[in-house]
């Protein structure tokens, strides 16, 4: 087995290939993020926090360029059922939606008419709601966002339902971050990653489970063997999650089956591909890609 991989679990073998290697596609960020792929693009697009901007990478001709600056130093990224960018904003404190022909739509930026601290992740259900974290990593400092005082009274996780109305769908996190559906959207992965902020806080990986009107029940330890931040899930339902310097795959049962080795600390990922088994990786300085033996799970 190549140095890239190790395998935990026998099962692992079959999510991989031993000689597809890590690719890197680009060097030149600060803290790369929110990796998010644009099928009818055949293009990656993510963020580049510290450097308030956006970058987009072609996979016709490998090129990289700027696709926003200045870009409200965005976060976490996502599209949803019509093809539309969807961006958690630290600057702006607001998720926005940019259309089809490059305008920019504010979908919420206050919640009980207070701003929110610094959207961080994201993610589109079928239904098309709109779910996204809020810790306060983009007004803690000037690196990621602009200082500022928190508005709201703790660090919550939010719904928006297709016709605009914002609901607190959870409270109980010190710093919740990266989330992901499983492919039937029944559970969702929500990472607290309060360690950065609490001493011997969390830093793991809670699942809840999904009722059909949006609402969460559970909430139970997924995983807690990582300083976990963004996760993504493959259409067997096995989450793959960035782990420090590494990829972590799971089995849907919590089984940790094996470790991506990145070689610098990993952020996030998404799968991608015009079969979507390439997936992405966003890890500090770096955008990298690994064919894969599975596909990732379809998001909207």
């Amino acid at each position: 087995m190549t140095p890239f991989y190790e395998i935990l679990d026998e099962r692992f073998r079959n999510c991989i290939r031993s000689s597809a290697r890590i690719e890197k596609l680009y060097e030149g960020s600060r803290w790369a993020e929110g990796p998010a792929w644009f099928p009818a693009h055949r293009a990656l697009i993510w963020s580049d926090i510290p450097n308030d901007r956006m970058l987009r990478w072609d996979e016709t001709t490998g090129s990289v360029g700027v696709f926003r600056h200045p870009a409200n130093y965005s976060n976490g990224n996502t599209i949803d059922r019509e093809g539309r960018l969807v961006t958690c904003e630290h600057g702006g404190r607001r998720v926005t939606r940019t259309e089809h022909d490059g305008t920019i739509t504010v979908i919420t930026q206050h919640y009980d008419n207070k701003r929110y601290n610094s959207p961080n992740d994201v993610v589109v259900k079928s239904d098309g709601s709109i779910w996204f974290t809020d810790p306060t990593y983009g007004i803690d400092t000037d690196y990621e966002g602009h200082k500022a005082d928190a508005e709201q009274d703790g660090s919550h996780v939010y719904r928006v339902d297709p016709y605009g109305t914002v609901t607190r769908v959870l409270d109980d996190f010190v710093k919740p971050n990266g989330l992901a559906f499983s492919p039937d959207e029944t559970r969702l992965y929500v990472v607290d990653s309060g360690r950065t902020h609490v001493k011997d806080g969390p830093r793991h990986i809670r699942v809840f489970d999904v009722t059909k009107d949006g609402k969460l029940t559970g909430g139970k330890v997924f995983a807690d063997n990582g300083n976990y931040d963004g996760l993504r899930l493959d259409t067997d339902g096995r989450v793959w999650t960035s782990a420090t310097e590494c990829v972590h795959c799971y089995e849907p049962d919590g089984t940790l089956l094996g470790k991506i080795m990145i070689g610098e600390p990993v952020s996030n990922v998404c799968f991608g591909g015009a079969k979507r088994n390439r997936l992405f990786i966003t890890a500090t300085t770096s955008l990298y890609s690994v064919m894969l033996a599975v596909n990732g799970a379809k998001t909207f």
